[in-house]
């Protein structure tokens, strides 16, 4: 059996389709609230459960041989970044989990005072790696997917908003990609016990992503450029207000300002290990775009 966290959005989703389709056992961790009828129809065990109780988590992980973290923080990194996951790996010990895959994030190692995230997830990331259990820990860069409704939006407006500077590097991974390296690292013996950064097969820059809209939908952007400095101020007023959000916007602005990219040798590193080659934004948007 194999517990996936966060199953019904994003990654978790599309790892659960994966091992489905390979007719692995499943079982999605999901909330009352989600929409998890596709996994039902997938014939996966549906746990119905809290992440924030200490007491769910321990029924999930019964008879899991495997665990794949990979849900979110919301607004409540505490609780689920950090809390859910350390009660995850304390159950995987109790219960013998052979493997243990676990999503952190590029950069979680540089130390950002304003996001806390990136904080947590580091310090699951050292918990984990000091646990005793085998584990592959996945820091990804950004996912394509979160292109499509940005994509979308251009489609009918041919409008681009691009906040900070144009020229910081990127290397976005495709979605699909980075589930079946979720997958393949149950099992591939050169994935036992590594940190991998995780991203796409070129280096773009933030301002190629409009040009990439621009290719696949035969229409010049408009590129609304906006500084960093109006995102701090409209924080610092925020902050007024609603400190949640101020820390939230604070995360943000962080992966504004800095690179986050992988280098050519980590890429290759990536392909060699998981024997297949990187899909690229353009394709991967393409694809889902019905281009």
């Amino acid at each position: 059996m194999i517990l996936v966290t966060g199953a019904t959005v994003g990654i978790g989703r599309r790892v659960v389709r994966l091992l489905r389709q390979q007719q692995k056992s499943v079982r999605s961790f999901v909330r009352l609230t989600s929409h998890y009828s596709e996994l039902e129809h997938r014939d996966s065990d549906i746990f119905i459960g809290d992440l924030r109780r200490e007491q769910d988590i321990q029924k999930a992980c019964q008879g899991a041989k495997y665990i794949i973290s990979a849900h979110g923080s919301g607004n409540d990194v505490l609780s689920l970044d950090y809390r859910a996951n350390i009660e995850l790996i304390d159950q995987a010990k109790v219960h013998g989990v052979e493997h243990f895959v676990f999503i952190s994030v590029l950069g979680a190692e540089r130390g950002y005072e304003d996001t806390p995230v990136f904080k947590a997830k580091l310090a699951v990331e050292r918990y984990l790696q000091s646990s005793g259990l085998n584990y592959t820990i996945l820091r990804p860069s950004g996912l394509a997917s979160n292109l499509l409704p940005l994509a979308e939006q251009f489609r009918g407006t041919g409008l681009y908003l691009l906040i900070g500077e144009p020229k910081n590097r990127t290397s976005i991974v495709s979605t699909d990609d980075l589930a079946r390296i979720v997958v393949d690292s149950l099992t591939l013996p050169d994935a036992r016990n590594q940190i991998l950064p995780v991203g796409g097969p070129e280096i773009l820059l933030r301002e190629d992503i409009p040009k990439i809209f621009s290719r696949i939908f035969n229409k010049e952007p408009i590129i609304i450029n906006v500084p960093l400095f109006a995102v701090d101020s409209f924080r610092g007023a925020l902050g007024l207000f609603n400190s949640s959000a101020q820390t939230t916007l604070g995360t943000f602005r962080t992966l504004l300002a800095n690179e986050f990219f992988c280098t050519s040798g980590e890429i290759a590193n990536l392909e060699r290990i998981y024997n297949f080659q990187l899909e690229t934004v353009e394709k991967f948007l393409s694809r889902y775009l019905a281009i």
